[in-house]
This record gives C-alpha cells, structure tokens and sequence, in this order.
C-alpha cells in the first residue's frame, strides 16, 4: 500500500535549522501524555515562538531527548506497515536533545503536525506546552497510512466506538495503529482492537488507513477559515467571513464562546485583553443593516442539517467592535474561540485578535450639496394687498427667508483630509507613491517622490477647491472621530487669476481690469473676494453590525458650508448650502510630507 499521511503546513518559514521564529498573539497550553519510551502526539497550539533547544533542551526536568516530526514524501511509496524514525529516512524531520553525529533537520514545533517522541522516563510525563492554537487542518490520502490526531475535548474525550458511530463507513473501513510506549518493534504501534475501551484523546497521534475509503470526519463539524487558520483583523480589518459545516448525517448544534488568552512568555507582545468580537445576525431590510450579538462572556449556537442538505454548510460572518477598541494604536487584544458540539465529541480552538487602529493617514471620499438657502423676501402690503412704498421709492421688506430648500439635481465633489493623529487638514490636491529612498509618502508636492517612479504614483485632486502653487493645506479645528465636528475656512481673494469663478483673464468684462486693460479694478467691481466656511459633522457610531465593525476606516456625516462674497464696503452677500459627505481612509501614513 502507498505512504502519503496528512500534513499541513501553516506557516511559510523553514522547519530546518536558521528557521525564523514569528511573534504570536494568543496563547493557551496543550497538555499531552508522553509515556516512556515511543509515544506519538499531534499538536493543535503552534510553539515555533520558541526553537527545540530552548524549549525542551533547556528544560532540565523534561525527560524527551528524542523529536520526530513525519513529514511524507512527495512522491508515494509501498509499505506494509508504519514507518519507524530513522536517520536515513527523509520522510522525518529530527531533533536531538544531544549530540548523536546526525545533522538536526527539526528546530520548531508546529501545529496541526504529528511527533512521534521519545521519552526517558521509566513514567508518564505530561508535557505542558504552550503555543497558539490553530483551527485543524486535514489532508486525507487514500494512497496509503494517514498519520493525525482528533481534535477531541480535553476533559471526558469520548472513546472511539462512539466517536466514529456518526459515520459507520469509515468505522467499518479504518483500521488504527497507536503506540503504546516501549521501545519500537511489531506490536508498538499496534493495531487498536478494543475501540470500544478506547478515549479519543487530544493530543494523541494515530496512524490510520481506510482503503479507498476517502475521509472527512475529524469531528462532528469543521470550521473552514481562509488562509493560516487564524482571524487575525490587525489594526483596520474589521469583519471575517467563515464556513460552519457539519459531517455527519444527523442533525447537529454547534456551540462557539470568546475564552481569554493565557498570559504571553516572556518576550511575546502584552495582551491588553479579549476583543469586543460581535456575531452578524438577520438582516434589517428596513434601512438594510445588519443585527448583531456580543459574544463577550455570552454563547452563540447554530443549530445544522445532516451532511449534504440545505443548512448543513453555513456562512458565519463576524467582527470587531472598534467603537470600544480603544487604546494606543497598536495595542493588542485577542482571544479565543472555543467551538463545541451536541455530542461532546470535538473542540476546535480558532485564534482571534485585533489592534487598536490609529484613525491617523490619508482619507478621500465626497461630499453631496443637497439643499441650498433660498432668498425669498415677504414685502409690507397695504389693504389692498399691494405693497407698500417707502418715502425713498423702494418696496418695504419685512421678512426675508433664508431656509434649506431641496436642490433639483445633487451636486457632488470629492473631500481629501490628513490626519496626523493630532492635526486635521483638508487639501486641494495630494501625491502618493514612493520617495528616492523607496518609502512610501503622502505629499502636498510631486517634488517630494522618485522621478524613476512616477509610473507608480498617484495624484488625487479636489477640482472644487482654490489651486495654489504652494498647495497650503486648510486646517481643520477639532478631532476626526466619530460624533465630533470638522471646521475649517477656505479663502479666496478677488484677484486671484488661477481659481476665483468670478475671473476670465481673457474676457474684457471679467479680467478685473479698467477699460484701457491697465488698471487692476477694485474688489466689487468685477469680482469678489470668496469665504468658504466649511463645516464636517460626523455622524457617531450607529449600533448595527456594519457601523460598530468599520469605525476607523470610515466616517460620514453632514456637510454644510456658509458662502460669503464680499464686495466693495461693507457689500456682501451670504449663501448657504448643505448636504452629506463619506470619506474614507486609504492610507495610514501618518506623516503629510511638505517639501
């Protein structure tokens, strides 16, 4: 028969010696029974922070002196039984506790990972090892031997009549070996006759083989996640989406709750607690929002149809709530989400985590004028309802109604803002791409980026607001965050030739010059000087899913702007106009270059 076990491999770095060893977020303890001699042991933490020298070699009361990690072979080969360690073998991966003249090809435990260990001990010994738990990950082959452990409860595993009774093919087509402690030989590992005296227990590696017989059932369910078998949001991600199935043919419930990290090693980042982690729920289809459940300290349940029927396989989407993610940016929270089942049977351990985010970077959207001031005057009449003159022959005005009124048609127009983390700006245009020493940068002038690498840049533009050759940014009064309010003013001097409306420089009756093209006209006569005061106010966080996920990577509110052309005098005239606005953040740079 061919040899192809499981694998998985979840991490893209080398397992051999000179491996870089990552920085982990959550943690929690695995506690696997090593008995003297042989036993076999598969991994659901990932313990890679830390190289095997460190980790047990320097641990004097651990008794392993002796690590195999199988890794199979890429093409198939024929065996009549499981293969033992040996150092002429590539299909294992070894480390050494002492120095045996064999070149160590195993420097870091994995996970989702099968060892066989060698224990010099003459008693059990528990090995206590703490990694990140990782969601399982399953390859079967019916090539040949798999060689895998069940992600199985740690308290009250069930045994292993019962727990392959959910899917009676494959109990009656896999036969299973386990080691039994010793030294190695024809009856260790040995086939498992009694499966009805037998506990699935975590941590316990078997080798198994099923014929043609091709395998899904580790458990009851799976929890398919995308990528490395983690939800890691980082500082800006806000939602994940996931497959919930179930793999027997009976109807199945399915429990998930948010559990604390355990406390990092030493040299790991602090954890500042578990993440604010929300569960999508129905849809509102009134305003088109999502509900929500917190699972912070609460349980969620679905309730899954047999195998192949509608409901088996489900979509399970949730988030963080960043409203109440606070903290210095950066600062780490995460967790762990325990997944149950009815029968008792499984415990899948999935990661969590989220950063506080900086709201800090370089954020474009638009703003919509929907409603604009009228100027409709109300003039004193007589009894016959005709108006009244004054002595100095005009009309007599007693009120003037200067309301928001509806806009036939919206006008739109694109809003760029920085945020450095204290200081907001608002911006005509910006420049984005990488300076002459390959850093990205955010600037207020081209001059600012790699004349190699202009292909690759970009310029943002605000057409709406008054180009200058300086590109001074306008500062904004107040904080960017959700509930607060942006002010800034927009000025625009009545001679200005490149951006005052007012100013045609080749038209005769719009070039702000006399009638012998040489005399520069006072304000008033043919343009005005332009105020712009331009007011954000963002809305605060609403309480559906959507908002409580994305709070930092965008906002929206009401935009309103006071217009005021000033003449000659005291001459002036006031418009005002509002509307909406939605920006959103397409940059964290923090720093606003201005060569």
């Amino acid at each position: 028969m061919m040899k192809k076990p499981i694998r998985a491999i979840l991490f893209a770095f080398s397992l051999f010696s000179g491996a870089v060893f990552p920085v982990q977020a959550q943690w929690l303890t695995q506690s696997v029974l090593v008995k003297p001699g042989w036993t076999a042991i598969y991994l659901h933490v990932d313990a890679s922070y830390k190289n095997l020298n460190e980790l047990v070699g320097s641990e004097a009361k651990n008794p392993i002196d002796q690590i195999w990690r199988w890794q199979p072979p890429a093409s198939a080969q024929f065996v009549t039984s499981p293969l033992e360690p040996l150092t002429t073998s590539s299909d294992w991966a070894n480390w050494s506790r002492f120095d045996t003249g064999v070149p160590a090809t195993l420097s870091a435990l994995t996970a989702n990972s099968a060892y066989l260990v060698h224990s010099t001990a003459t008693s059990n010994y528990v090995w206590q090892i703490k990694g990140k738990p990782i969601a399982p990950s399953y390859i079967w082959t019916t090539s040949g031997l798999n060689f895998f452990g069940f992600p199985t409860p740690p308290d009250n595993p069930p045994l292993l009549d019962n727990f392959l009774s959910l899917v009676p093919e494959f109990s009656g087509a896999a036969e299973f070996y386990q080691y039994v402690g010793g030294n190695l030989g024809g009856s260790n590992p040995g086939q498992v006759i009694a499966r009805h005296a037998l506990h699935v227990t975590r941590g316990q590696a078997f080798w198994v083989r099923a014929g043609t017989y091709f395998n899904d059932y580790f458990g009851p369910f799976q929890v398919s996640l995308s990528g490395s078998g983690e939800i890691a949001l980082g500082d800006s991600g806000g939602q994940y989406s996931f497959h919930l199935r179930n793999t027997t043919a009976t109807n199945l419930t399915v429990s998930v709750r948010l559990i604390s990290s355990e406390t990092p090693p030493t040299g790991q980042p602090a954890i500042a607690g578990a993440p604010p982690v929300l569960l999508r729920g129905a849809l509102n289809i009134t305003n088109l929002t999502y509900a929500y459940s917190d699972l912070s300290g609460g349980v969620a349940q679905w309730n899954l149809a047999p195998k192949g029927q509608p409901g088996s396989d489900i979509t399970v989407v949730l988030g963080v709530n960043r409203s109440v993610l606070i903290g210095n940016p950066g600062k780490l929270y995460a967790g762990i989400l325990r997944f149950t089942d009815s029968y008792g049977f499984s415990q899948v351990d999935v990661p969590v985590s989220a950063q506080a985010s900086s709201l800090s970077g370089l954020w474009v959207g638009k703003a919509v004028i929907t409603q604009v001031a009228n100027y409709l005057k109300t003039y004193d009449r007589d009894a016959n309802n005709k108006p009244i003159v004054s002595p100095d022959g005009n009309y007599i005005v007693t009120n003037v109604d200067t309301s928001l009124g509806p806009v036939a048609k919206p006008f739109p127009f694109r809003l760029i803002l920085h945020n450095d983390g204290t200081n907001v700006v608002l911006l005509q245009r910006v420049y984005y791409g990488v300076n002459p020493f390959s850093k990205q940068v955010i600037s207020t002038s081209e001059s600012a980026l790699d004349p190699a690498k202009l292909d690759s840049a970009r310029r943002i533009s605000a057409v709406n607001f008054p180009w200058s050759s300086a590109n001074n940014p306008w500062p904004f009064s107040g904080q960017l965050a959700a509930g607060n309010t942006l002010t800034t003013t927009v000025a625009l001097a009545y001679d200005d030739q490149a951006s005052n409306p007012f100013l045609h420089t080749y038209h005769p009756d719009h070039d702000n010059l006399d009638a012998t093209f040489k005399n520069e006209l006072p304000r008033g006569a043919e343009s005005y000087d332009i105020t712009r005061q331009i007011t954000l106010q963002i809305d605060p966080v609403g309480d559906d899913f959507g908002s409580l996920t994305h709070v930092g990577q965008t906002f929206s509110g009401t935009y309103s702007e006071t217009i005021v052309l000033a003449g000659s005098g005291s001459n002036s005239r006031t418009f005002n106009v509002s509307g909406n606005f939605s920006i959103n953040r397409i940059s964290s740079i923090a720093t606003l270059t201005r060569p």
